[in-house]
């Protein structure tokens, strides 16, 4: 069945990837970016990576003749965090008007719409919710973990891309039996300054950034609301922390999981891998520690284990703007 996509928020990186991404589907027939503040601008212009892939310029409104004309129209959303929600009440009767409300399928990568409940929403963003009769609508879309939950979703939340990360980590301990699940798990997790977004802050800004290593947040990422929710959809409610980091790198997430294995032995482990992922192939175990090289541009998570001296770690590496963003959001379209 043809695809007709339209990107909200094209000309930044998830934009980008998502272009990219989508370039390279089969089923892919149209490409619309839309880019309020870059409309009339060359694509490639922004995006130089696309150039000789991508003619003509950004639009400033989404073009819903096309999508109302597609067998299958798609909508993302890669606006900066409030932006998609702010507009989401007006959007959803302009969607009505054309006759598309059962048809469109709606992907947000930003994290309006990840949280179903608005007291956790407004803790994790500091802030109430500007649509929240609209939570429920949302499925959260962690693409390699009970893909069955996605299948015919018409609004799906992306996940965030430290929540991918950490909240696979930890679903592969939600699978060992409830006896052997360890307590507590110490999540530390680093990033890429892409994952930022395109512009540029002090703390994200090349020269202050790449010769540098800090931590930010700690204990207090946005994330881990997403990612506990995750956990309790598997029945587990860890006693768990976050210290997420930023490194001197472009792009990637890698995090390190930490806990006492107590009475876990390899054999559990393995047999909670094949429970939790086993027949997910962008989920890879390896068996030496993961590198970001491996996994940047790619969908593929790598993840590994180690037990040693009563000690336990999961080890996770992704791609921010891929896995943790654009290319999930494709595998999410395409469940």
């Amino acid at each position: 069945m043809p695809i007709t996509a339209s990107i909200l928020g094209a000309s930044g990186y998830g934009g980008g990837e998502l272009y990219r991404w989508l370039l390279q589907h089969p089923r892919v027939e149209r490409i619309q970016g839309v880019a309020h503040s870059q409309a009339g601008v060359a694509v490639a212009k922004v995006h130089p990576q696309l150039r000789g892939l991508v003619d003509g310029p950004f639009a400033a409104e989404v073009d819903w003749a096309a999508l109302a004309a597609s067998e299958q129209p798609v909508l993302f959303a890669a606006l900066p965090h409030g932006e998609f929600a702010r507009r989401y009440a007006a959007l959803s009767e302009e969607i009505a008007a054309q006759g598309l409300s059962d048809r469109l399928t709606i992907i947000d990568l930003s994290g309006d719409f990840r949280l179903r409940d608005p007291a956790a929403f407004a803790l994790a963003y500091g802030g109430e919710h500007p649509c929240p009769q609209y939570l429920d609508h949302f499925v959260y879309g962690l693409a390699d973990w009970q893909p069955a939950r996605l299948q015919g979703a018409r609004r799906i939340a992306n996940p965030g891309c430290f929540a991918t990360a950490v909240a696979l980590g930890l679903l592969w301990l939600a699978a060992l039996p409830a006896s052997l699940r360890p307590k507590p798990v110490a999540v530390s997790a680093i990033t890429g300054s892409s994952g930022s977004g395109i512009k540029p802050s002090e703390t994200t800004h090349h020269p202050a950034r790449a010769h540098d290593f800090r931590a930010y947040k700690p204990l207090q990422h946005q994330h881990r609301f997403e990612v506990s929710a995750a956990a309790a959809a598997a029945g587990w409610q860890p006693d768990w922390s976050l210290v997420t980091h930023s490194a001197p790198l472009v792009r990637g997430i890698h995090a390190t999981l930490q806990f006492p294995a107590g009475a876990i032995s390899a054999a559990d482990l393995d047999q909670a891998y094949a429970q939790a992922f086993g027949d997910q192939r962008f989920v890879r175990r390896v068996d030496a520690p993961p590198r970001l090289a491996a996994v940047n541009g790619s969908n593929f998570v790598d993840i590994g284990a180690a037990l040693a001296d009563g000690h336990g770690t999961v080890l996770v590496a992704l791609d921010n703007l891929g896995k943790g963003m654009a290319s999930q959001a494709i595998q999410n379209m395409n469940l």
